[in-house]
């Protein structure tokens, strides 16, 4: 075994692999960027060495993670004897594994000529064909033209998929129906590979429809012991990105999963393969509950193999038992045991599967706006805990989510002795998974577990984004701000403290009590501090106090993004309250009146334990978490983040003044970012006339490229954009002057917020 490793990756998969090393008594050694310094994976290691130019701060991959001669000098200077490269970066970079050896690392993962092969999947396919793979109809040519792909299109049949060879996890590809699309796509999926793989060859293959995302670990010695260790379903996929990860799948009989794993080791024996791989097949959508699921081999198909360790990788652990003792097995380890030259120590005999694991990637991103990646930094972070479940994370409270590398922040994966068992034990830990200060997929993935074709094993890779279109709610938690219809006016005046108005008002909707956990918690900080005696002055309360009569109303105004602002205003329930909470202890729940806009009056108490709001409304309590993002700087001033079951909202104060001031300012043609990341193209120049939907810019970020096009026929007036440029979420990139302002004429004048049409998105 290995003295020292260093650790060529960041975020979870270093954190992963490091603590595994930790366990074996193996030295670790991190490496990281600028902006990395005080990631967890940079702390947990024994040793860090920081990457990128020495004479300025530049945290971009290419200057960083994928510098082979930085992460080489790295290795010397910290005396490491192996690279283990994760997965992503250079995992699959056969140029890097040649570099490892010559200079006189292991790379710990399969030699530079299967990486080599692998890694090209248009000769991979022709390797795997020839050991008896059965392989997905396409084109077959090693450097196809243009005009060569659209012979092979016409050749198939349409739909057909365009795919970088050198790509993996989904970048680039696109699924064409008609063959008048087909050269645009083929442009735009040329460039996505060029700027990710540094190679812009594409190869071309039949689409499936309904198809499953079916695939086979395989491990392998150097002492020719090749095994397979099962399957895992990958079928709930969007933009061919995976999202859930289960083993074993719930479609294959025993047949069927012999003539794939066979199949699979039969490619890895192909190309020489050793470490721990994975074979991607794809496999035609059968029902699971016809007759005949259960009975002959069903047809499947080679997609790609993947030479690393796999994202989803802790589901065949979970799920895998070696032997009669049922052991578990860890494959990073096994991966650094066959780099370091020991043979496997079990067969395929004695591998099984006992019981059923499923894992959910939790990606910084937001369902609710087209899953477009997001920021910022993590104010709070709970992660759950309990039987069956793992968390492998790569984030802690204070990481600061950038659009410069993967979205992904963290996985958690359940077990459980039946797949049942593991979908609710799933679905529960990511209700209980609280991440505040930055908006991501939690609560989506829990109501995607929840849909009745998931429960029921009827998925395939087109699912996801199906279902998202016929049932938007699966996008949205009742509780967020999207689901606020305004409230229905009260029909009779207010009578504090008796308690009529909250017994006849309707009861407020999940949406409606978001607004009152924010006002409410808004409202208890502006409670002084009570002095050491426990007594507060009680002319600096928010009581709404007067000389005499009824309290008056305190209005807290919010807003969120992309819905119009609203008020709720908050008293006390009697005069008497006001005098009582000069006693009242810091923790003390105090009983309040309040109502969003002019809607019923509801009687409320909130109560702050911690990071937790326990807000009760008409006698029924709801616990939010709670945090501040008191950044300075910030525009708005302090943000308010509230999150329940898994989704999180920020809440921003709303100052009618200061935003007609900005509106009046603003023009209805600027188009801002929708999202941090990259200026990658430029498609227009100030002055130009442009039509309504032409493409202006490409924004990319996190694997996802987001087409900016003009809102309407006009004249670029101004042009902030530029190539290579990074920019925030909602940065001023491009103004488009309507036709007749830019003539000099008149036009029916849209409001300041008129929001422009959504742009084209592609990954």
């Amino acid at each position: 075994m290995f003295d020292t490793v260093l650790v060529a990756n960041r975020g979870e998969i270093a954190l992963r692999v490091i603590r595994t090393l930790r366990r074996l008594g193996v030295r670790s050694v991190a490496v990281f960027s600028d902006a990395d310094a005080d990631a967890p994976h940079v702390r947990e290691a024994d040793v860090a060495v920081r990457l990128g130019p020495a004479d300025r701060s530049d945290s971009s991959a290419a200057e960083t993670y994928l510098r082979t001669d930085q992460i080489l000098a790295a290795a010397r200077r910290t005396g490491a004897q192996a690279v283990h490269p994760g997965y992503g970066f250079l995992a699959e970079n056969a140029g890097f594994a040649r570099a490892c050896a010559d200079a006189g690392l292991a790379f710990i993962g399969p030699p530079p000529g299967a990486v080599e092969l692998m890694g090209d999947k248009i000769n991979a396919k022709e390797a795997v064909r020839a050991a008896g793979v059965p392989v997905v109809p396409g084109s077959q040519a090693t450097a196809p033209t243009d005009e060569e792909l659209v012979a092979a299109a016409d050749e198939i049949g349409y739909p057909v998929l365009l795919k970088p060879s050198a790509g993996g996890g989904g970048k680039g590809m696109r699924l064409v129906r008609d063959r008048a699309e087909l050269p645009t796509e083929i442009a735009a999926a040329r460039r996505v590979a060029r700027t990710a793989f540094g190679d812009d060859t594409l190869l071309l293959e039949r689409w499936i429809d309904r198809p499953r995302h079916i695939e086979v670990q395989v491990l392998a010695d150097a002492h020719g012991t090749t095994i397979h260790l099962g399957e895992r379903e990958c079928s709930l996929q969007r933009r061919h990105q995976k999202l859930i990860e289960e083993a074993p799948s719930v479609l294959l009989n025993a047949e069927t999963r012999a003539a794939m794993g066979a199949a699979a080791v039969r490619a890895a024996e192909s190309c020489g393969y050793t470490g721990a791989g994975t074979v991607e097949f794809i496999v035609p959508g059968i029902d699971p509950d016809a007759p005949s699921a259960a009975e002959g081999v069903r047809d499947f198909f080679f997609m790609e193999m993947n030479t690393r360790l796999q994202v989803e990788h802790p589901v065949t652990e979970l799920a895998v038992a070696v032997g009669a003792d049922a052991t578990r097995l860890d494959l990073v380890e096994w991966q650094l045991r066959v780099a370091a030259g020991e043979p496997l120590s079990f067969a395929q005999s004695d591998i099984s599967f006992l019981g059923h694991a499923i894992e959910a990637r939790i990606c910084a991103e937001d369902p609710e706006r087209d899953f477009l990646p997001t920021g910022g930094r993590i104010l709070t972070l709970d992660e759950p805990q309990g039987e069956g479940i793992r968390v492998d994370s790569g984030v802690a409270p204070g990481t600061v989510v950038t659009s410069a590398y993967d979205p992904m922040l963290a996985k958690v994966i359940a077990y459980g002795p039946d797949r049942p068992t593991a979908l609710r034990r799933l679905r529960a830990a990511l209700a209980d998974t609280r991440i505040l200060g930055v908006t991501t997929n939690t609560g989506f993935l829990r109501r995607l577990l929840a849909h009745p074709e998931v429960a029921a094993g009827r998925l395939d890779t087109g699912l996801v984004e199906q279902t998202a279109q016929q049932q938007p709610a699966l996008l949205t938690s009742s509780y967020s701000p999207v689901n606020a219809t305004a409230p229905a006016e009260a029909t009779a005046p207010a009578h504090p403290g008796n308690g009529t108005d909250a017994a006849a008002a309707e009861p407020p909707s999940p949406a409606h009590l978001l607004y009152f956990a924010a006002a409410l918690a808004r409202h208890l900080e502006l409670t002084p501090a009570a002095t050491p005696g426990g007594w507060t002055d009680p002319f600096s309360l928010p009581s709404g106090w007067r000389l005499s009569g009824t309290p008056a109303w305190t209005t807290h105004r919010l807003r969120t993004s992309g819905q119009d602002p609203v008020s709720v205003r908050i008293r006390s329930i009697t005069a008497s309250n006001v005098v009582d909470a000069t006693d009242n202890s810091a923790g003390r729940a105090r009983e309040v009146e309040l109502r969003l806009g002019d809607g019923a009056v509801h009687r409320a108490r909130a109560a702050l334990a911690g990071n937790r709001l326990h807000l009760t409304v008409d006698g029924l309590q709801t616990t939010f978490s709670l945090a501040t993002d008191a950044t300075p700087g910030l525009a708005a001033g302090p943000v308010t983040w509230l999150g329940i079951e898994g989704d999180a909202w920020p809440m921003h104060t709303y100052d009618p003044a200061v935003e007609s001031a900005a509106g009046a300012g603003a023009h209805h043609g600027a188009l801002t970012a929708p999202m941090p990341g990259t200026v990658t193209v430029v498609k227009t120049t100030a002055g130009e006339t442009v039509r309504k939907g032409q493409p202006l810019l490409v924004l990319e970020a996190m694997k996802m490229e987001h087409v900016i096009a003009a809102p309407h026929d006009g004249v670029v007036a101004e042009l902030r954009a530029t190539a290579g440029a990074t920019v925030a979420m909602e940065d001023l990139l491009v103004v488009v002057t309507p036709v007749e302002e830019a003539a000099g004429g008149e036009t029916a004048a849209e409001p300041a917020g008129a929001p422009a049409e959504p742009a084209e998105v592609r990954s």
